[in-house]
């Protein structure tokens, strides 16, 4: 379960986003979607909203991705998290009108909880990248 609730924030935008409307998600990234409706208590109209919020940021992370590939050079770890935290910080402002307080504090909490297993598996090669070691106080 820990590692469902994790993972769900990042699996839920499973397809891109483009001016076209989206092909259907695939099956898991469905099924995300449906834990996260679970697990905010999402109404019919919040969770349409959510996720496409959720698939608009996917689509932004790939683009980016995308173009730095096109580019040839490959950017460091702190840009990467850089623009992935300004990414989150767009997420979060236009969830903030759509989510309750309580809603938006425990999407805070699960997307924290995703970001800690996604660099514990880094840490430990299971991602297929590594991640810088964490700096020494």
């Amino acid at each position: 379960m820990k590692a469902t609730v994790m993972t769900i924030a990042l699996l839920l935008a499973g397809t891109a986003y483009a001016q076209t409307p989206p092909p259907p998600p695939a099956p898991n990234a469905a099924r995300h979607m449906d834990d996260l409706a679970t697990l905010l208590d999402l109404n019919d109209t919040q969770k349409a909203q959510v996720q496409s919020i959720l698939q608009e940021q996917h689509a932004k992370m790939k683009a980016s991705f995308e173009q730095a590939k096109a580019s040839g050079t490959k950017p460091d770890w702190q840009q990467m998290k850089a623009q992935h935290e300004q990414l989150q910080q767009e997420t979060l402002q236009k969830l903030a009108p759509v989510l309750s307080a309580t809603q938006m504090k425990k999407f805070e909490i699960i997307q924290q909880s995703m970001h800690a297993h996604m660099g514990h598996h880094m840490a430990h090669g299971q991602a297929g990248a590594t991640a810088p070691a964490p700096p020494q106080n």
